[in-house]
């Protein structure tokens, strides 16, 4: 029986093969493109991998400059050192990456994904050797197509040991912010590697040469949750790449000196090079598509033909929806930025942001724990007064040593019956016991409020005052 027509407005129904699974992968040959866009990517893959690669060998105060020791449990940044108590400010800056990614998703769509995601970024780098070793597009085409010699062996394990050797400096790297670096380096070269140490640059090595040099596009496409869940951030003032279909269509093939308005062709010549040098295979052309992660090279290469062909550029550039469909210029774009959306993203982002800098501004390098001594709740000694123990951990976090007064208050006649004074060396804990009496009539019997109160010698705005409870039986 034949299959009914599907009624108009309806999907279009179709068939599936039962004996395929899935669609096979080809692989992309991406060609290289140069232009102002080519350049910023190059500039971010710089900036990032200097940062990366240079800040853990950055001293501060005679240690790295920024370290995450989970043995001490003391992670250091520059000048600041946050305890596990501190989560609280991770918990922010994963608020404000999120938000400030909220925030340049709907103003300019995927910025993040196609200038400093590292998956982008390594595998741009990846590009750039697979390039000097094998040739470009064409070059790399005819390679693979190729049988088995020694040249075509030679160059790809040449490609392949480059690969493995940015992959181990990277996962080294990786490894050189939570122990050491230069502890690191010397245990590498002595042969004294702990099993976590060599497991986690053998891992992160090779997931940065199995994720830059084989998967590229599919980790993009398949791996990564922000292009599944980007469409919720986008709308019609979004700065995306776009295709003028207006001006473009209908696309066909032409000399340069022919008339293609009066044979009724658009801009677009067809070369499909805009399709040969997207990193992801998509065409542009075909409309927004999750896959694109917006890093512009498309526009470069329309850009390079469209000065051949001598005619205007832009036939594929950063526009909006509604620029498109109202034939609006920089101004208008510009000042539709501006709008319910991204000013809340904005406001909320800047608050946020403008909170968690006072907080840390005005963060006391100081911090105090009371725990009472449960072995000996309360006990009457000379002259009938009664006595509690405590123990204070004092957590100094200043990178210097310093002294503190220890003090108490809250009931008549309190006094320390042991150590007022104690030192505390630069970023440690130091753990204190205190003897603390007061007479029998005080206070009420059972639990009494009391006041710790620790005060750095020689800086003044650096104290803590916690409760405590004093048992009188």
């Amino acid at each position: 029986m034949a299959e009914p027509a599907p009624r108009q407005g309806s999907a279009k129904i179709i068939p599936i093969k039962e004996d395929v699974l899935y669609e096979a992968q080809k692989k992309i040959y991406a060609r290289s493109v140069s232009g102002i866009f080519a350049t910023w990517r190059w500039i971010f893959v710089w900036f990032t991998q200097i940062l990366f690669y240079g800040l853990c060998w950055v001293e501060w105060n005679g240690r790295q400059a920024v370290l995450f020791d989970l043995v001490e449990r003391k992670f250091y940044i520059l000048g600041l050192v946050f305890w596990p108590q501190d989560v609280f400010y991770l918990a922010v800056l994963l608020i404000i990456s999120a938000l400030a990614l909220f925030l340049f998703t709907a103003v300019a769509g995927r910025l993040f994904c196609g200038y400093a995601c590292p998956q982008t970024v390594y595998t741009e780098i990846f590009m750039w050797v697979e390039k000097l070793f094998e040739g470009d597009r064409a070059a790399r085409m005819k390679l693979d197509a190729a049988p088995m010699s020694a040249r075509k062996l030679g160059l790809k394990s040449a490609k392949h040991l480059a690969w493995i050797v940015i992959g181990l400096w990277t996962g080294f790297t990786f490894v050189g912010y939570f122990t050491p670096i230069r502890t690191l380096m010397h245990e590498v070269v002595s042969w004294q590697l702990g099993p976590w140490q060599i497991f986690w640059i053998l891992f992160y090595g090779f997931a940065t040469w199995g994720n830059a040099g084989f998967m590229r596009e599919q980790v993009c496409k398949y791996m990564c949750p922000y292009a599944r869940f980007q469409g919720v951030m986008f709308d019609p003032d979004t700065l995306i790449v776009t295709y003028d279909t207006e001006r473009g269509e209908p696309r066909g093939s032409r000399s340069k000196k022919s008339d293609h308005k009066a044979a009724g062709k658009g801009d677009c010549v067809d070369c499909s090079i805009c399709v040969q040098v997207c990193p992801v295979g998509i065409d542009i052309r075909e409309g927004l598509q999750y896959e694109c992660i917006g890093c512009s090279a498309c526009i470069d290469a329309c850009d390079q033909v469209m000065d051949k062909m001598s005619y205007p550029r832009g036939l594929i550039r950063y526009s909006t929806e509604h620029a498109l469909k109202e034939h609006w210029g920089a101004r208008e774009i510009v000042r539709h930025i501006a709008r319910p959306r991204t000013l809340l993203y904005g406001s909320v982002l800047s608050a946020i942001v403008i909170a968690a800098a006072w907080a840390l501004a005005v963060r006391v390098p100081l911090k105090v724990d009371v725990i009472r001594d449960r072995a000996a709740l309360a006990r009457e000694v000379e002259g009938g007064r009664i006595e509690n123990l405590f123990r204070l951990q004092v957590m100094n976090m200043a990178e210097e040593p310093r002294r503190f007064a220890l003090s108490v208050t809250g009931m008549d006649a309190l006094q320390i019956a042991s150590e007022r004074i104690v030192e505390v060396p630069a970023a440690t804990t130091q753990s204190v016991s205190v003897r603390v009496r007061a007479e029998p009539d005080a206070g009420k019997r059972g639990s009494n409020r009391i006041y710790f109160e620790v005060r750095a010698l020689n800086h003044d705005d650096v104290n803590v005052r916690e409760k405590a409870s004093f048992l009188l039986p």
